[in-house]
């Protein structure tokens, strides 16, 4: 019989139903949603699945002791209690991270130090040997949460945050994550079965993450490995087999466009996109979203636009009534989805959202707004079965009480006299009507690389 255990998966506040959605459809069991986290059961199967094939995914964590301690004597006993032995093995080294939300322990590093100096003490006083410490490259890795005087303690089975995927090669300016980019993308329930559109695309990630969901690709596929490789119960041959099954992968008929007024942007996205071997679905030209014409097919449009923080513009209260403005007259019959950080950014939009999301982008407390565009009035939309909120949205929406009702803004922005300095994604759009420009996107990717070939990048570690 197969033995199920318990694991965790991490992810980003806001993202926690589509994470257990995610989670349900890969077969888990016993799926509940916390707070960043969703638990469930599975197979070692199941845990090496979550690792390479969750999109909102940040981290897996298997659960290996709960315990109270409310002392650092406490937390040290604990810890020794573990048999150590059938974790880390002779001359293999480990890590300990720690997150703690305690009134006790207060210094998340003293936390770490307490298990460490207890996981090494075992082994001495049972080999008279100790376990060396590697923080850049261990070879098993620990957590320990600890929520007031409740600890759980786990094995770390991804290693590095799945959100680093592999195929970014440059970055920009404030580059979108791309597990909450893929995140987004499922909010709208968007699955490839129409044209996909970001105007303002930075260096690719949304178009990149949309590609994969619309084609059903694993994220983990152009990953160089996961922390559970190193384990002594690794089992090579069921991972090999994980990895070279592509029978869920699926055809996508239609095309996805991103678009930037940074010329670096543009060859960034490029890169990426080739690295990721994506560049027959995806298409990326220099535009001004000011100049964006009805797209000639049905599409969902998502853009990223600056917020006035990590990056600001000169007019970014002009921008946003720019945006509002183009998707009124140019995008009826389409949704659009628009992530920011500012009410009174919204507000410029000048268009009622159909639905508010809020998410974390970093540590800003950001929403993601749906904008069903038609013409005429809404009465009559509904009347002729239009659909304003589904009801994957409006479970999305029910989380709205977890987040701050009245959010204050570190500061409001003054067009006038803050920031002079152009956005790096101002605007420049061009029609969307494919031209022979994209000819050079129709060449045949090769396929992806499988197992034992994964890919190596220059700024890979």
């Amino acid at each position: 019989m197969v033995q199920e255990f318990e694991l965790i998966a991490k992810t980003f506040m806001g993202l926690e139903n589509v994470l257990a959605q995610e989670l349900t459809q890969l077969g888990a069991n016993n799926v509940r949603i916390g707070r960043r986290m969703v638990s469930f059961t599975g197979d070692k199967e199941m845990m090496y699945r979550a690792n390479f094939q969750l999109h909102t995914a940040i981290r897996i964590l298997k659960p290996i002791a709960h315990f109270k301690a409310k002392s650092a004597e406490d937390m040290y006993d604990e810890v020794k209690k573990i048999d150590w032995s059938k974790y880390i093995l002779d001359g293999k080294t480990f890590s300990v991270d720690s997150v703690v939300y305690s009134d006790e322990f207060r210094n998340s590093r003293f936390v770490t130090y307490k298990v460490k100096d207890a996981i090494v003490d075992q082994f001495r006083e049972k080999t008279g040997t100790r376990p060396n410490i590697s923080v850049s490259n261990p070879d098993i890795r620990l957590n320990i949460h600890i929520a007031e005087d409740q600890a759980t303690l786990s094995l770390d089975s991804s290693g590095e945050s799945l959100h680093r995927r592999g195929y970014r090669q440059e970055s920009v300016e404030a580059p979108l994550n791309e597990v909450l980019a893929a995140g987004m993308i499922l909010m709208t329930g968007w699955k490839g079965d129409t044209d996909f559109i970001d105007p303002m695309c930075g260096s690719g990630t949304l178009p990149i993450e949309a590609a994969l969901i619309a084609r059903n690709i694993s994220p983990g596929v152009f990953r160089k490995e996961f922390a559970f490789e190193k384990w002594p119960d690794f089992d090579k041959d069921l991972f090999d087999e994980i990895y070279n099954d592509d029978s869920q992968e699926r055809e996508f008929t239609h095309h996805i466009y991103g678009y930037d007024i940074d010329m670096k942007c543009v060859n960034t996205a490029n890169l990426n996109i080739r690295a990721a071997g994506l560049s027959k679905d995806i298409t990326i030209q220099q535009a001004d979203f000011k100049n964006f014409e009805k797209p000639a097919e049905k599409s969902l449009l998502i853009m990223n636009p600056p917020y006035g923080e990590r990056i600001s513009t000169s007019n970014l209260m002009a921008t946003y009534k720019m945006i509002g403005e183009r998707l009124k007259h140019q995008f009826a019959g389409n949704e659009a989805w628009v992530l920011s950080y500012r009410e009174e950014c919204f507000e410029q939009i000048g268009l009622k959202p159909s639905i508010k999301i809020p998410v974390y982008n970093g540590s800003l407390e950001c929403e993601f707004r749906k904008y069903t565009i038609f013409d005429g009035k809404m009465k009559n939309f509904r009347a002729e079965g239009g659909v304003v909120k589904t009801d994957r949205e409006k479970a999305e929406m029910s989380q709205k009480h977890r987040f701050k009702k009245n959010r204050e803004f570190k500061k409001r922005f003054n067009d006038e006299t803050d920031n002079e300095e152009g956005d790096i994604r101002s605007f420049k759009f061009h029609s969307f009507q494919q031209n022979d420009k994209f000819s050079r996107f129709k060449k045949k990717e090769s396929k992806r690389p499988r197992f034992g070939k994964r890919k190596k990048f220059d700024d890979e570690e």
